[in-house]
């Protein structure tokens, strides 16, 4: 499989209504402030810790004007969801104009999602709200299998220029890569509220692309 036939991941599919889809501008600033907030309450108390009259408080608005933009609170999740999974097809594809090589591709991703699981509140509510999927009334994507596939296309492009050492299969490498860097990160967050997350990931990567570079 080459880059040119990577499979389109991290695709959200759900019934819940979703509100209108802004086209203003005014109305876009809106749905970005109202989805900062519901991602900062999500991953600092959880599914069932929030409520829209949170997220409400902390952008300043009414209930009312939050559910003008997303009729419910499993509405929300998605869209935090959909958020969190939707920066990464555009990261590869940033990663692959800046010229960086098949296997350098991988590392760089990973590197990018460290450095967003401590940053970025987004990220860290898009890993929670998967985490407490049971809690929620909506179909959400199966965690760890587009970030397999995705990774499993720039790994099969590294085998087929020479670069993966002899021997290691692309599809378990992908597998491999991303248990250990989800758990990596699971831990970081349990232990240390990922503040140590950059220092885990350089232990993790010295190691992993030690054994998988030719």
């Amino acid at each position: 499989m080459t880059s040119a036939q990577q499979p389109t991941p991290f695709a959200v599919r759900s019934n819940v209504p979703r509100g209108p889809h802004p086209q203003q501008e005014r109305s876009i600033k809106t749905r970005a402030q109202i989805l900062e907030a519901a991602s900062e309450i999500f991953a600092s108390r959880g599914y069932r810790g929030a409520s829209v009259k949170d997220v409400a408080e902390r952008v300043g608005m009414t209930k009312g004007a939050v559910y003008f933009h997303f009729p419910s609170k499993e509405s929300l999740a998605i869209a935090v969801v959909e958020e969190h999974y939707a920066r990464w097809p555009a990261a590869m594809e940033e990663i692959r104009i800046q010229g960086f090589t098949p296997l350098e591709t991988v590392e760089e991703m990973l590197h990018r999602a460290a450095q967003a699981f401590r940053d970025d509140p987004v990220m860290q509510a898009g890993a929670r709200l998967q985490s407490e999927r049971a809690f929620i009334d909506a179909e959400l994507p199966l965690p760890y299998v587009d970030w397999t596939h995705l990774l499993e296309v720039p790994l099969q492009d590294a085998r087929e220029a020479g670069q993966l050492r002899a021997g290691v299969d692309p599809a378990a490498a992908a597998r491999s890569l991303v248990a250990a860097f989800f758990g990596m990160q699971h831990v970081s967050d349990n232990l240390h509220q990922r503040a140590d997350i950059m220092e885990r990931w350089q232990e993790l990567r010295d190691l992993m692309f030690f054994a998988l570079r030719a």
